[in-house]
């Protein structure tokens, strides 16, 4: 099988990750020691009844081809009856099917990208509540998409909802996070422990724990379920389950950052223990109730910096902030199209673990 679409490529990047996408197509080009793109012209169309149409204005034909899309860009805008809107994943998931459509089934081969997974948060349901997520991907498959990309998904078993004849991937940005993290923070490799702010995060603070062999501790949230603010069930308190923080460096890890109180209400809770350093690490910083609080944090020492990705989108003004550090996955995303359209395995990307435990020991020496 290997190598069997190598030289069938296409993408067909949304306008929702535009220069992302434009920056993954040129890592392909110099991959494959090409001048010649990789992108296939479209045109997304909104009328003014909100109504929406794509239009593929290249061949798709006998393609293996990749439809790169951020669900979560919620600068996007469209004209509605005159009023200015804002895209919701709602209206990027339906562009990602118009899409489809517009190839008319000329593809050898449909992949959709989709770094942060759209309703990831809804992978299961209590009563009454919706099943958006497992039900979105049970479409995308019936539309005949073979192969689901995503990354640091909420829940990696809701890959469950789609048959075996497709494939789900979620691929983890640990190892692209924790390199930026080793060269630009000063810090005792002994003396490290990565927290998680709940229960729904120990696994990925398990498994970014693992790449430094460091211990792990979590904060358990108890939460007020006789009434509901802002969607949810309000935090009355932090109780944490772990070793001592005294002088240590704090790794408080999760898959995102929506409006960030849960992450700044364990920055502070750890500092209050004697945390010497902490550092918030997290796939997707959205910051959806603006950046205040973490302004106001900062500035209380509550937390040393932030590391995140160029998954999803992130208002601009944030690359003002000191603290803040973007990490750029266009590479790793471009490695992973590579791999997946050569027919070969994914296996050396999903593990970092030996890079990360090789520039530790060069930091011990003083030689990073």
């Amino acid at each position: 099988m290997s190598g069997k679409y190598k030289d069938e490529l296409g993408l067909i990047v949304m306008d929702n990750m535009k220069e992302f996408g434009e920056n993954v197509d040129k890592h392909l080009m110099k991959k494959r020691n090409t001048n010649q793109s990789f992108i296939i012209p479209k045109q997304e169309i909104r009328f003014s009844s909100g109504d929406g149409k794509v239009i593929i204005k290249g061949s798709t034909r006998d393609k293996d081809l990749y439809i790169l899309s951020d669900v979560g860009n919620y600068s996007k805008t469209y004209k509605m009856a005159n009023y200015e809107n804002h895209m919701s994943p709602d209206d990027h998931f339906q562009d990602i099917k118009r899409v489809i459509s517009g190839t008319r089934g000329h593809a050898e081969r449909l992949s959709v990208i989709m770094p942060l997974l759209y309703e990831s948060r809804q992978h299961k349901r209590h009563g009454g509540e919706s099943l958006d997520c497992p039900l979105a991907l049970q479409e995308l498959e019936w539309l005949g998409v073979k192969e689901i990309v995503t990354f640091d998904a909420h829940d990696p078993r809701v890959e469950n909802a789609v048959t075996p004849n497709t494939c789900f991937d979620s691929f983890y940005v640990t190892n692209e996070l924790l390199k930026s993290f080793i060269i630009n923070e000063d810090f005792n490799p002994d003396e490290l422990i990565v927290i998680s702010p709940d229960t729904g995060a120990v696994e990925r603070a398990i498994y970014n724990a693992g790449y430094f062999n460091a211990d792990v501790g979590m904060f358990y949230k108890r939460r007020d379920y006789s009434r509901i603010e802002n969607g949810k069930n309000p935090i009355v308190a932090h109780d944490y389950l772990g070793k001592d923080l005294e002088g240590m460096t704090v790794i408080i890890t999760d898959d995102m950052i929506s409006s960030g109180g849960s992450m700044l209400d364990t920055a502070k809770d750890v500092k209050q223990r004697g945390a010497k350093k902490v550092i918030i690490l997290t796939s997707f910083a959205m910051f959806i109730e603006g950046l205040y609080a973490f302004d106001k944090a900062y500035e209380e020492n509550l937390f040393d910096a932030v590391y995140s990705t160029n998954l999803t989108y992130v208002d601009q003004d944030i690359h003002k902030r000191v603290w803040y550090n973007q990490v750029d996955c266009s590479s790793f995303m471009a490695d992973i199209i590579d791999t997946l359209n050569s027919g070969n395995s994914t296996k050396d990307l999903k593990n970092g673990k030996q890079k990360i435990l090789t520039m530790l020991e060069k930091k011990k020496k003083g030689e990073l």
